[in-house]
This record gives structure tokens, sequence and C-alpha cells, in this order.
């Protein structure tokens, strides 16, 4: 039970509201294009054909990587299970810091000038789900709903 009310805590405060409401939009394309085939993206077959055949990712983890990318951003634009959609969107930053974008340096490819993209973007992103891996959804979240009534119940089993 510790377990489950630990996944709803939330801070009520403002700062985990903008950073999870941030991170959730941004990386919502990003999840759209994998998951959905919008904003240009490949969809689910072609970006699983990319993730195991080109990339040589296994199955498995092209699947989570996709879903932490499309659910994650869902869950942290709702609120609901924010630390659990911050840390599936963190952990897919630094497998591809690790992956791909180390070798490209830190600066993003604004001019067209090196090989690829840098990593500066998934520092950034990192931050943003530390901040609610901390903290919890925050504000306006379902997490705060369910953390209520999680406390409700447990104070009417109480007395």
């Amino acid at each position: 039970m510790k377990a489950i009310q630990f996944l709803f805590k939330t801070s009520d405060g403002t700062a985990p509201l903008i950073a999870r409401l941030t991170l959730g939009i941004v990386m919502f394309p990003h999840g759209a294009q994998k998951m959905l085939g919008w904003f240009g993206g490949y969809g689910f077959s072609g970006t699983m054909n990319a993730f195991t055949g080109a990339m040589h990712i296994p199955a498995a983890l092209a699947f989570l990587a996709i879903l932490a990318e499309f659910a994650g951003s869902l869950g942290l634009i709702t609120g609901l299970l924010g630390r659990v959609a911050a840390f599936g969107i963190a952990v897919n930053m630094v497998v591809a810091i690790a992956t791909v974008h180390w070798a490209n340096g830190f600066f993003m490819n604004w001019f067209g000038s090196q090989k690829g993209e840098g990593f500066e973007y998934h520092l950034l992103a990192i931050g943003l789900a530390l901040v609610v891996l901390i903290h919890g959804a925050g504000k306006a979240s379902l997490d705060a709903v369910i953390q209520r009534k999680l406390t409700a119940g447990k104070t009417a089993a109480t007395t």
C-alpha cells in the first residue's frame, strides 16, 4: 500500500505543475510521431522497424521507448502517474544521449553544420523529469486527486 501511496504522492506546488506540463507538451509530438505517425513521424510499425532493424534495439526495449514517450507525455499532461511518466522519459533521454547524441556534442544542430543533433535538449528534458520525480505531479494533477482519495480512505479506516 505504501508503494501505491508513493506513486501518487505529490506536493501542491506550482513548480512541479510547470515542469510536468512543459515536459509533457514538448514530448507529446515526439511520442505521437512514433506511435501514431503524426507530425511527420513513421508511426508505430515504422518506428519499431527503425529501432529494431536499423538501430538493433531489442523489440521489447523499442516498444518501451515508444510507450514512454507517448503514454508518458499524456501521463505528464494529465498528471496521472507523474513519477512513472517522468522516469520513463528520463530513461529515454539518457539512452538517447548515450547511444546517439553524445557523439554529436552538446549543441543542437541549429544551422545544419554538424553531423547530427547534440544532447542539450535531452539534458533539459532530464532536468524537468527530475523535478517531477522528486516533487510529484504538483497542482492540478490526477495524482493529487488520487492522493486525496487515498488519504481520505486511510483516515476513515483509522477512525
